[in-house]
């Protein structure tokens, strides 16, 4: 789904875990795969996930989804945040073997990668031996688009001046203009840029989705993440897109 040539996708946090302004339960099977569906029948056809969404709860239910489709759809997945089941909660490792490990569960689960990000990227880890073997890694499995996952204004600055970098996602909307300033910057080195939180995580959502979704695309980055776990907040969502 485009408008203006920017796609709107569909982040798969909530499907594996708890997620947004007002945390919602963790759909069902049944729920995850009717949500994936409709948001294809919707015509999204770019889909973001990671090993930490819940114990790889979110790309085991999106492989099985992308394994049943006759059409192809873009999969994003991420490396650098891993689940500790026993504490029930994320956490961040950048050393090789974990991130190898990691990469290789992610293409059991999903199939394939089309893009792979960085997760809770930072300077150091990015410009890291161990990070950069990953890297390698990942291009001797076939995967050739990666970039880093940013939360912090000096990653995306280095992601902006490595040359092995060809997708950067960041945060943006009215409430966290922190990012502004890369996004021609990216275009102009060819960077796939994708926005996460366009709503603020829900927060934007009651002040018109459209006018929040408008404020992004103001940027032109090449996708859009919705976040939600609701068909119906999903369709008012590419309402509000394609408005």
């Amino acid at each position: 789904m485009t408008r203006n040539a920017t796609q709107l996708g569909l982040g798969l946090i909530g499907i594996g875990k708890p997620w947004g302004h007002a945390p919602k339960p963790v759909p069902s099977d049944r729920e995850a795969h009717a949500l994936l569906e409709y948001a294809f029948d919707l015509g999204i056809r770019y889909f973001d996930t990671a090993p930490s969404y819940g114990d790889g709860v979110s790309e085991i239910r999106l492989g099985r989804f992308a394994k049943s489709l006759a059409a192809e759809v873009t999969i994003a997945t991420k490396m650098g945040e891993h689940w500790d089941a026993a504490a029930n909660e994320p956490y961040a490792d950048h050393a090789y073997d974990a991130l190898r490990r990691s990469l290789d569960r992610s293409i059991d689960r999903l199939g394939r990668i089309d893009i792979l990000q960085l997760h809770k990227t930072t300077p150091a880890a990015l410009a890291s031996d161990d990070v950069s073997r990953a890297w390698e890694y990942a291009r001797s499995l076939g995967i050739t688009r990666i970039g880093p996952s940013a939360n912090d204004l000096e990653s995306a600055r280095c992601a902006l001046a490595d040359p092995r970098f060809s997708v950067l996602q960041v945060p943006y909307n009215s409430t966290n203009t922190t990012f502004a300033d890369i996004f021609d910057a990216a275009a102009t080195r060819g960077i796939h840029a994708v926005v996460n939180r366009p709503l603020a995580m829900g927060a934007l959502a009651t002040a018109g989705n459209r006018a929040a979704f408008d404020f992004v695309r103001a940027r032109r980055p090449a996708v859009i993440l919705t976040g939600t776990i609701s068909p119906a907040h999903l369709r008012a969502n590419c309402e509000a897109f394609l408005a």
